[in-house]
């Protein structure tokens, strides 16, 4: 009689021989990916809803940008644990080429992401008005990001491209290994960021720095005027800012020199009598 070949471990077994498990790591990748699913869709939808303006809901260029900067924080507080809370394909593509990210889950990432936008604007869409959507006061739609009439198509990007970059060197620095221990206030660190650089130029170009943010209500009002700028500009510096971080001012020796320290602390403590 022939020996049966023994059964191999399957992705979906655990030591206790259940089925239909998913092992930590793919727990993980799976909740990361929904983390930025949500994440997103919350950043938007409460972003957004901070600038909602009609003669029934006022409201002023301070604070829909000072919103836009707590909505940030709220997600990254809430899902930072869980994903990084990138929220941003600028973000997650700075992430990959800075080297804390793989190119399969930063796919992942960007799936999410678009459709965190969309789901976050359409909830907006589905819990208020029409004319809070789309109106005399802004007939292109709530949050469609647009250029200032005084800004050219060339100024535009660079100026996404700028923001941007001011954005993914906060990132590139919380990622740094000489900050590892100084991780309790990034939620306040990115608010605050996003807030100064929209009420920096929010007037100028809407300051997006983020392709899904600008995608969502773009897809929902049908608005795509100079859409492309909020792709290039903010892709472009998320890909130049994190090479520039990584090689110029990134310091991996810092990590090698806290293990080569934790290891002669536990010699001493272990040759103490």
């Amino acid at each position: 009689m022939s020996q049966q070949k023994p059964k191999q471990p399957s992705s979906f077994d655990t030591p206790s021989g259940s089925r239909w498990r998913l092992q930590p790591r793919h727990r993980n990748r799976v909740a990361a990916f929904f983390g930025e699913l949500v994440g997103t869709a919350m950043f938007v939808l409460i972003g957004c809803m901070g600038c909602v303006h009609t003669p029934l809901f006022t409201n002023s260029f301070f604070q829909s940008g000072l919103t836009f900067g707590l909505a940030l924080l709220i997600a990254v507080q809430c899902y930072g644990s869980v994903s990084g809370a990138h929220l941003n394909p600028a973000i997650t593509l700075a992430a990959t080429l800075y080297g804390v990210l793989h190119w399969g889950m930063a796919i992942a990432y960007f799936v999410a992401q678009v459709a965190g936008a969309f789901i976050g604007f359409g909830l907006l869409v589905a819990v208020l008005p029409f004319n809070a959507i789309k109106g005399v006061d802004n007939p292109a739609g709530v949050c469609v990001t647009l250029l200032s009439s005084d800004i050219s198509v060339l100024q535009g990007v660079f100026i996404e491209f700028l923001l941007t970059c001011c954005l993914v060197m906060v990132a590139c620095s919380v990622w740094d290994p000489r900050n590892t221990t100084l991780k309790d206030s990034v939620p306040i660190r990115f608010g605050l960021t996003v807030a100064c650089l929209i009420l920096t130029g929010g007037q100028l170009t809407g300051a997006s720095m983020n392709p899904t943010r600008s995608l969502g209500p773009a897809v929902w009002n049908d608005s795509w005027q100079h859409h492309w700028i909020y792709w290039v500009g903010p892709l472009v510096a998320g890909a130049v800012t994190s090479l520039i971080y990584r090689f110029a001012f990134k310091d991996d020796e810092v990590i090698e020199l806290r293990n080569s320290n934790a290891k002669i602390r536990v010699i001493e403590e272990v040759a103490l009598p």
